[in-house]
């Protein structure tokens, strides 16, 4: 075997390895974590009706209720969720139930309730989200593809239920 081929021949199996430990359960569930704490952060950005926090959540490329005629780009998204960023017309609260990474490291799924009060009326909606995050070259997760389910008209049992199931740390594998 010539010196080049052997090299050749070692820096590959080097990324082979690298490849396999990357995938091992252990580095799978800590991005999968990182991304539940991610979209904690970008709910925590609307409740604190912080609209930068928001767009920096946000791919450059995002595409926004992606079932429908979806809004495209970080400031269009920004601009179209303003009035739910300010809170003022309506509130709307999320967190994640199941997080899931896809096979190539740099996708994730999340998925969880969504809770929209109307605070002229008190009256309150349970729907559903439904994002795709993609962790960029600096490391972030930024949202990729975001949707959800309309929400439907709830008791207050059912708000109860919503906040009792918010977990602030990822839950166990």
């Amino acid at each position: 075997m010539t010196t080049r081929l052997r090299l050749s021949f070692t820096l590959l199996l080097g990324l082979s390895a690298g490849n396999a430990l990357a995938a091992t359960p252990d580095a799978t569930r800590q991005a999968e974590c990182a991304v539940w704490q991610r979209e904690l952060s970008f709910a925590q950005s609307v409740a604190d009706h912080d609209a930068e926090a928001f767009a920096e959540h946000l791919h450059s490329d995002a595409a926004f209720g992606v079932s429908r005629a979806p809004t495209r780009g970080r400031e269009a998204i920004t601009r179209e969720w303003a009035p739910l960023i300010e809170g003022k017309a309506l509130k709307l609260r999320w967190y994640p139930a199941v997080v899931t990474l896809g096979g190539d490291g740099r996708t994730a799924y999340s998925s969880g309730p969504a809770l929209y009060e109307d605070p002229a009326t008190g009256e309150y909606r349970i729907g559903r989200f439904g994002s795709v995050w993609q962790r960029g070259d600096d490391g972030a997760w930024r949202v990729l593809f975001d949707d959800g389910v309309s929400p439907q008209k709830v008791d207050a049992a059912a708000v109860q239920r919503f906040h009792e199931g918010r977990k602030v740390q990822c839950p166990p594998a």
